[in-house]
């Protein structure tokens, strides 16, 4: 979705396309609805209910929801429900209607047939992958033995059709047959055929093997996975990178789980495409997994796209440790006051299926109920293999914790997580939060000027000391190239308790490497994103993105934002002109107005990038508008008294009016000392 950034689609084209979509069709493709008067009503897929309450109008092309007050046009609902980018929704209608979406009038005519010939591409490797998924599902009727398999699991004939199992029979060529042309590119480019380096030959990926599709949110067919019957390796097997598959970000059974996971008000992450299909089987359909990978912060932003709890099930052996170590560094940058992540680990002897099996539905039910908190498995993780009933042991489980805390975003949870993790330092959190402050600073100057000579140096093209050059470091994130050189934090411990890489000066200009458990790499960030360089930066983001806050705040609010420096407080006043004239406007809808603005470009960039994404709760975005604001407002008051102070000498009406200013910046910063 990153790809549709800043693309605009002419207003005309979505009132037209709207026109030709029919709500009742849309919404009907995924909730089951009934004829009730003029509308029609059905359980809402936006949280769990027992009586019907959504309602949709085929009068006003309209959904809304009595109980949790989703509404919206067709959309929006492929952009809740689906989880789909404005984009994706709008291209995913016009194609059901047989409208071209066009490009963006700033596109160049080559741009613009490159991205034409790129959907066209994926939308014909989709297709190829389909039909080898309908072949499978075909071969898995006709083979007692991949029946037998699924059968012994106790997977289900229901089951199997809802999550599209299959099986790839033995043989190098049997997609020969399904294939007209068995020498397609697209066969290869899907990742279902393999072709030999040396010799050229083709043969299928995936031979002698039960087969699980995996479908992106819209339902799409983009890759496979496929498990042995016997005992061959892999054991699992994964379709390979393609335009339409990146493991990276997508979720095994995320499709099929998106209502379950609305219903149960949770999202259970596993680590296997069975113990998915096993789960739902056996009452848990809200399940999904990684697809042989780590979780990614990727993985965690597309989940709470759908919930705001998410239970990250592991085995509760060492790799279960290790995986639930990585899950939660995805999880910490949205880890917000109004999202709960869990840490469920089950006894080593079992997966969530033969746990289920063995103990019944109710007893797993009661183990992610009191599964682990976020905030406690990152002190648990912290303290690992530390002492800490020594002063070094303390040392050590902080040191491990700064990182993590750090990534964690501003909330009341981190500032108790502060407090915790000093109290288990002996150090009270006023002065950890004053050390952690100061560590990147005393982080440089410990490196010294033969640190940065050696940066120099590195700049320009000269191999690194441990062997990687430096044309390979390109390849690294700002970051990981940092890592590579970094000298040890304040207590030289590592955050983790595998060996890293250590560099140590060894003389004048000389640098030396050794490998040990009490060497330092910091930390890797959970995900690259920009930082926010003002507060008036990330208030426009916020309106811009919900207009509908600017309805919420008051006169002085809105002075405030309109007296901002140019641009900030310029666009702010020509916001202001468009809700009045238009009312609240989705930033879909509003950047169509940009054309012709004479800070068009500054919006634009603010509103490009990772760092511009502004989803969450929205009670919770309201309140960091909020929390914008005052401290606007606190800067305001403080340039005021600083004009009345010099006024002061020669009005003395200043000085009264001084002390007035002083007092209610002094409430704004502190609202619990001005309460009686």
């Amino acid at each position: 979705m990153g790809e549709n950034t800043g693309v605009s689609i002419p207003q005309s084209f979505i009132q037209d396309l709207l026109s030709r979509t029919d709500v009742v069709d849309v919404v009907g493709s995924y909730v089951q609805l009934k004829k009730s008067g003029a509308n029609y009503m059905g359980l809402c897929p936006f949280h769990g209910e027992k009586s019907p309450s959504f309602s949709v109008s085929p009068s006003k092309q309209f959904f809304h929801c009595f109980g949790c007050g989703k509404n919206g046009n067709a959309i929006g609902f492929l952009m809740d429900h689906a989880g789909l980018g404005f984009r994706e929704a709008v291209q995913d209608l016009a194609q059901k209607a047989g409208m071209q979406v066009p490009d963006d009038d700033d596109m160049s005519p080559q741009d613009r047939e490159r991205a034409a010939a790129q959907r066209k591409r994926q939308a014909t490797l989709n297709e190829v992958l389909d039909k080898a998924g309908d072949a499978w599902r075909k071969q898995l009727r006709d083979s007692p033995r991949a029946i037998g398999y699924f059968k012994r699991r106790g997977v289900s004939g229901t089951i199997a059709k809802k999550y599209g199992l299959g099986y790839a029979p033995e043989g190098w060529r049997n997609l020969a047959s399904v294939f007209a042309s068995y020498d397609d590119p697209l066969l290869e480019q899907a990742g279902l055929v393999i072709v030999g380096e040396e010799d050229g030959k083709r043969y299928d990926r995936f031979r002698d093997r039960v087969m699980f599709p995996i479908r992106n949110v819209k339902g799409e067919c983009i890759g496979f996975g496929g498990r042995v019957l016997g005992d061959d390796k892999p054991k699992y097997l994964n379709s390979p990178e393609t335009e339409v598959f990146h493991k990276g970000r997508e979720l095994y059974g995320l499709y099929e789980a998106r209502n379950a996971i609305r219903e149960a008000g949770y999202v259970l992450v596993t680590e296997g495409y069975m113990d998915v299909v096993a789960l739902a089987q056996l009452g848990f359909p809200n399940a999904v997994a990684t697809l042989g990978t780590a979780c990614t912060p990727d993985h965690v932003h597309k989940l709470f796209r759908f919930t705001d709890t998410v239970v990250f099930s592991f085995d509760g052996d060492t790799a279960g440790r290790r995986a639930a170590r990585k899950a939660l560094d995805g999880a910490l940058p949205y880890a917000t006051d109004t999202r709960s992540v869990k840490f469920l680990f089950l006894p080593s002897e079992h997966d969530p299926d033969s746990f289920v099996r063995e103990f019944g539905a109710d007893a797993f039910a009661r183990h992610v109920n009191d599964a682990m908190p976020l905030s406690r498995f990152l002190v648990e993780s912290a303290g690992e293999s530390c002492d800490l009933g020594t002063a070094e042991g303390r040392a050590h489980m902080l040191a491990n914790a700064r990182p993590l805390w750090t990534a964690l975003p501003d909330g009341a949870l981190k500032r108790q997580l502060l407090g915790e993790l000093g109290e288990l330092g002996q150090l009270p959190s006023s002065d950890l939060s004053q050390l952690w402050a100061e560590a990147p600073a005393q982080q440089q100057n410990a490196r010294g000027p033969g640190a940065h000579a050696h940066a120099h140096h590195s700049e320009h093209g000269a191999a690194m000391d441990d062997g990687m050059p430096w044309e390979m470091m390109g390849d690294l994130a700002p970051w990981e190239r940092e890592s590579q050189y970094s000298a040890p934090a304040p207590g030289g411990y590592p955050a983790s308790g595998s060996p890293q890489r250590e560099f140590r000066k060894s003389g004048p200009g000389g640098w030396k490497k050794r490998w040990g458990r009490d060497a330092y790499t910091p930390p890797q960030p959970p995900m690259p994103r920009d930082a926010v360089a003002k507060k008036e930066d990330h208030a426009l983001r916020l309106v811009l993105s919900h207009m509908e806050f600017l309805e919420d705040l008051s006169l002085e609010d809105h002075t405030t934002l309109c007296d901002l420096p140019a641009p900030h407080g310029a666009i702010f006043v020509w916001l202001e002109g468009q809700l009045h004239e238009h009312g609240p406007l989705s930033w879909a809808v509003l950047q169509e107005s940009l054309p012709g603005h004479e800070h068009e470009a500054v919006i634009r960039k603010l509103m490009s990038g990772s760092h511009a994404q502004t989803e969450g709760d929205v009670a919770e975005l309201r309140g960091e508008l909020g929390g914008i604001l005052n401290r606007l407002l606190i800067d305001q008051l403080m340039r005021q008294e600083n004009e009345l102070i010099a006024q002061a000498s020669r009005d003395p009406a200043a000085l009264i009016k001084y002390k007035e200013l002083q007092m209610r910046r002094k409430s704004l910063e502190n609202p619990r000392s001005s309460s009686p």
